[in-house]
């Protein structure tokens, strides 16, 4: 067995496809089959089943898939180590961001990183923060933005603390005060942002003991200002999705100071391309 039988298989099961696969490897689909089908005949098990409806993942090759990529993320950083002991750093660095972190402080991060390290090839993948956290540990990511992840797997750094606030339109009863307080947004139509695994919103309120009158729960930053727009609820926002100008909207801060804390996570023992990265959002976040 050798590491580009893992690679193609690990590639396989990211992109459900033994063409796909082939062409970012730059190989024949033949070599690829090949590949995977000589793994399987070392292992004597089945790593994929495929039929007329595409590729899927058999139970066995599921259980294998999170140690090939911890091997092929082993691999990754030696060669890594290898180049900082000559004074070069390079590699490859996959990055788990979310939304507001891709929109407002991702493109400095990585214009400086192109500037300081060019010879470290990134690439990023959208999730929420529970499966920013699932892919880290399995080892599909080198690191990732999260806020409040559950597992001990992972070497945290904190990078930001983002005020949550209230956000009202022009018709709210709430539109001109300075604060609002907790019991007041229990007693507005709530528009609920839908974010996906740990949730600061529910997490808030549930500490402060609001029971909000949820009249919507939407996924999208912009669905949901729209909706406050149209005077159909009230919602609470972390500042940093929010754009520069909400107008005639309002942010107003809650009553008792509310932040989420987003952290930079990587494994235990980052590579140098993943120590570098920390290192430069770290700098520069910190600036603003």
């Amino acid at each position: 067995m050798s590491l580009i039988q893992y690679e193609i298989f690990a590639r396989v099961a990211e992109l459900n496809s033994f063409t796909q696969a082939a062409e970012q490897l730059g190989l024949t689909q033949s070599a690829v089959s090949h590949a995977v089908n000589n793994l399987e005949k070392t292992f004597g098990f089945r790593l994929i089943n495929r039929n007329r409806a595409g590729i899927r993942l058999t139970a066995e090759g599921e259980q294998l898939l999170p140690s090939i990529h911890h091997l092929l993320q082993d691999d990754e950083k030696i060669h890594q180590e290898a180049s900082a002991i000559l004074g070069v750093t390079r590699g490859s660095l996959r990055i788990g961001v979310f939304t507001s972190i891709s929109k407002h402080l991702l493109p400095q991060i990585i214009q400086t990183m192109e500037q300081n390290y060019p010879l470290i090839r990134i690439s990023l993948k959208e999730g929420n923060y529970q499966q920013i956290e699932d892919q880290l540990i399995a080892g599909r990511l080198d690191c990732g933005f999260v806020t409040n992840p559950l597992s001990n797997q992972l070497l945290l750094t904190p990078i930001k603390r983002d005020r949550i606030l209230c956000i009202v339109s022009p018709q709210s009863p709430l539109y001109h005060q300075k604060t609002v307080s907790f019991s007041q947004i229990g007693e507005e139509p709530f528009i609920m942002p839908a974010f996906g695994g740990h949730h600061e919103i529910r997490r808030i309120l549930e500490a402060h003991h609001v029971r909000p009158r949820i009249r919507f729960e939407l996924m999208e930053e912009d669905a949901i200002l729209a909706m406050v727009a149209h005077h159909l609820g009230i919602s609470i926002l972390p500042e940093l999705v929010l754009p520069q100008d909400i107008a005639p909207l309002r942010a107003i801060p809650l009553e008792t100071n509310s932040f989420r804390t987003i952290q930079l996570a990587t494994r235990l023992h980052p590579s140098p391309a993943a120590k570098a990265f920390v290192s430069v959002t770290s700098r520069l976040v910190g600036r603003s």
